[in-house]
């Protein structure tokens, strides 16, 4: 395989020749958008680590999530924006692998930290008696360092299976990043690991994580509708709104992406879920929690009107 893996070659082929305001339209777009993503993300993590209060599972889970967030815009996203100002779109090989190495290791703590919050809505709304006991301290620092561990292991093992591959003749990779897909669709030859990592991690990190969360929300909407007061059911509701909705459009954008059949057809198509999916999403994923969390907006509060005291004393002591 020669050094270097041209990547992006759709898109940046669109960009380059099209009109020089839609050119800087797009590299403010991604830029503003992981700028967005870096600082809610920031913020939720700040206020969770300052705010002795939010010192409990939920948040503990929350702010995990959004480091895990965080990781994986940066992950893609300053690569994208040098090749859109640079006009450079290649990526030495052993780039490309720890790209996806990297990337990796947060999707599937992405899917495990996902799959954790769901179980934490679970236990906290069928059995909230028992909550502390079955999430105290200890066992919320174990799901976390399991989530990464587990983040980890599959990484090595997809990317063990993709080094693995051959290529013949094509080098160029239709998508902005090193995506195991598009490194697939020009291999010729040794896939056959690929396949087998592939088959059990969508089982793994896929079907059985999403049949969880789906049993864990139907008896939560059991003990929901049990409830008698309309106060207390839409309380107990607000709680796992966020995360169904965080739920829904991960599952939805990734199913999109990894399930469309490889056609030479659907490239735009691909690129522009892949872009919605690895770019948009984990940028709306603190702001889908941040906004529709009452704690969360009050102590962001506290702590603003706490840093204005301490800037007005300092400047007018």
């Amino acid at each position: 395989m020669t050094e270097f893996i041209s990547i992006f070659e759709i898109l940046i082929f669109i960009l380059s020749y099209t009109d020089n305001k839609l050119f800087i339209f797009n590299v403010v777009f991604f830029f503003l958008i992981y700028f967005a993503g870096i600082l809610v993300d920031l913020t939720i993590t700040t206020v969770i680590c300052l705010d002795h209060h939010l010192h409990a599972p939920m948040y503990l889970f929350l702010c995990n999530f959004s480091i895990i967030d965080l990781c994986y815009t940066t992950i893609i996203v300053p690569k994208l924006l040098y090749i859109l100002l640079s006009g450079n779109n290649t990526i030495s090989s052993t780039h490309c692998y720890i790209q996806i190495y990297f990337f990796f290791v947060a999707d599937s703590a992405e899917v495990t930290i996902i799959f954790v919050m769901a179980y934490d809505r679970y236990v906290a709304i069928c059995h909230p008696l028992d909550y502390h006991r079955l999430l105290n301290k200890k066992i919320c620092i174990m799901l976390i360092i399991v989530t990464w561990i587990c983040g980890s292991f599959n990484s090595i093992l997809m990317t063990s299976s993709i080094l693995k591959m051959t290529f013949c003749s094509s080098f160029t990779i239709h998508q902005f990043f090193c995506d195991a897909k598009a490194l697939l669709n020009i291999s010729c030859g040794g896939t056959e690991m690929f396949y087998v990592v592939t088959y059990v991690e969508y089982l793994v990190f896929g079907f059985i994580p999403a049949m969880c969360n789906l049993m864990s929300y139907i008896k939560i909407i059991r003990v929901i509708l049990r409830i008698k007061s309309k106060d207390g059911r839409s309380k107990a509701f607000s709680t796992c709104s966020s995360h169904l909705s965080v739920m829904a459009i991960y599952y939805g954008s990734s199913v999109a992406v990894y399930l469309m059949p490889p056609s030479d057809r659907y490239d735009i198509l691909e690129q522009i879920l892949t872009v919605f999916y690895s770019t948009v999403v984990p940028m709306l994923n603190p702001l889908i929690y941040s906004l529709r969390n009452k704690e969360i907006k009050s102590s962001l509060q506290k702590l603003l009107l706490q840093y204005q005291q301490h800037l007005l004393h300092v400047f007018f002591m």
